[in-house]
């Protein structure tokens, strides 16, 4: 039973516990979480997905991506915002995504939001709530990695006041960890400041 430290995955290098229990978590560990995302559609993804994710194991997220950048037009902002009653009923039935009828409004009414937001802007916005890193040891097991911090709070209050739904402090935190804004590998794991 692990204590929450880094753990050796398949080929002996030490990763985050959570990362071994799936091939797929393995790879997106390796690969994705964490490494710095930009651009304003890119944003909108993880934004979107968090919130699906929202009292779901993110594994349920990650094995339908492809359904949901199918059914979502790729996260384009724009052509997102310009759907209509019909897309909003082809959403609801469709059995390639998580078929929530709040997270699917607030997918479409956050895409309308951001649509009149200038070319940038979400990405400066979030990118502006990245704490600074020095000051943020290195966590040492899972236990030390927290699941809200005075950023995440920040940020979900902004993208709150700006309009946006399904962004609670917990959700802005993941969305943080998954895009980036801080490191959140444990510090013996072998993608800890891959991103950087």
């Amino acid at each position: 039973m692990s204590d929450g430290a880094a753990l050796a995955g398949p080929d002996g290098a030490l990763r985050c516990p959570w990362a071994l229990s799936t091939e797929d978590y393995v790879s997106y560990h390796d690969e994705e979480w964490g490494r710095p995302v930009h651009g304003d559609d890119a944003l909108f993804e993880r934004i979107s997905l968090e919130a699906f994710q929202s009292g779901l194991s993110w594994i349920t997220i990650l094995r339908r991506r492809e359904g949901f950048r199918a059914a979502f037009s790729g996260f384009r902002i724009e052509k997102v915002a310009a759907f209509t009653d019909e897309d909003r009923e082809r959403l609801l039935a469709d059995e390639g995504i998580i078929r929530n009828r709040a997270k699917i409004d607030a997918t479409l009414a956050n895409a309308r939001v951001l649509a009149d937001w200038a070319e940038g802007e979400l990405d400066e916005l979030i990118w502006s709530h990245a704490p600074d890193p020095v000051g943020r040891p290195a966590p040492k097991t899972l236990a030390d990695v927290p699941a809200v911090t005075p950023e995440s709070t920040a940020l979900s209050k902004t993208l709150k006041k700006r309009g946006l739904r399904f962004v609670g402090p917990t959700t802005a935190y993941a969305l943080m960890q998954a895009c980036g804004l801080v490191d959140d590998h444990l510090e013996a794991c072998v993608a800890r400041g891959a991103g950087a």
